[in-house]
């Protein structure tokens, strides 16, 4: 999912699958929110999706 390139904590991730399956007008609105402030917290960790070659 393309989401998960921003947000990278497996809670993080448990967290948006949970809020994404909400119906509703307001739990659309609660998940851009969580999106929004997860994206900035995250923003510095590493994607742990991308493997580092150990060839280098």
């Amino acid at each position: 999912m393309k989401i998960h390139l921003f947000i990278k904590t497996p809670c993080g991730r448990a967290k948006y699958a949970e809020l994404a399956s909400r119906p509703g007008l307001f739990s659309k609105i609660r998940l851009i929110w969580f999106v929004f402030f997860a994206t900035l917290k995250d923003w510095t960790l590493e994607n742990p999706d991308q493997k580092e070659d150990s060839d280098s």
